[in-house]
């Protein structure tokens, strides 16, 4: 699997002074902008850094990934995954974060949520479907508890 970065995604209370913030801490200017959205794709350090703005409700993160160069390291991932027992949710060409990209999700034992994705393109929308707009955050997985499917996010 070609790895190219780590991701980390925020939730903050007012994108303007987040974005205001990191192009300080970091030195650049953010890579992109779009209302209640920012994103930094960072080569020193290499890091791919969103964040979006919703409600202030005492978690930061909004879920932690891992960027790779392809939808067949992808697919590597997501079967080494479940190899190793893995409860997973995969995602094919999904508007996430004004970006389509297909992923492969896990969750962690205190509730944390992993992606492993390659970003094929830009998309017009933070995301896909209504969720997204009812819960001003974007692209936490639906994941699988009990056999059954539980919506997040703006991820279908």
């Amino acid at each position: 699997m070609n790895i190219l970065k780590p991701h980390v995604s925020l939730n903050v209370s007012n994108i303007d002074a987040s974005v205001a913030f990191y192009e300080r801490a970091f030195g650049v200017q953010a890579t992109k902008r779009r209302p209640g959205y920012a994103k930094f794709d960072l080569t020193a350090p290499a890091l791919n850094l969103t964040m979006q703005e919703a409600a202030r409700t005492g978690v930061n993160a909004s879920h932690f990934g891992v960027q790779v160069a392809s939808t067949e390291d992808v697919a590597t991932a997501w079967a080494r995954f479940k190899a190793a027992g893995l409860e997973t949710f995969t995602e094919e060409n999904a508007a996430c974060c004004y970006a389509m990209q297909d992923k492969v999700w896990i969750r962690d034992p205190d509730g944390n949520h992993w992606e492993v994705f390659v970003v094929k393109g830009d998309a017009a929308t933070m995301g896909e479907g209504p969720e997204q707009l009812k819960s001003g955050a974007c692209c936490t997985p639906n994941m699988v508890e009990g056999g059954k499917v539980k919506a997040g996010g703006c991820c279908p």
